[in-house]
């Protein structure tokens, strides 16, 4: 599943302590989320083009 993130350990150990916390439902898994986010810019494609999660 390593194959599906971005982020090398090391980068995501520098910025998993950033994203902010709400409150109310628990985020299933940040580092997928961003790593989608950052696919889905290096690869210029539109939001509709990815796959539902």
């Amino acid at each position: 599943m390593a194959e599906l993130f971005w982020l090398n350990d090391t980068q995501w150990a520098a910025i998993a302590p950033l994203p902010p916390d709400f409150g109310g439902k628990p985020r299933v898994d940040e580092r997928r989320v961003l790593s989608g986010i950052l696919h889905r810019f290096r690869e210029g494609s539109r939001w509709r083009a990815l796959p539902d999660a």
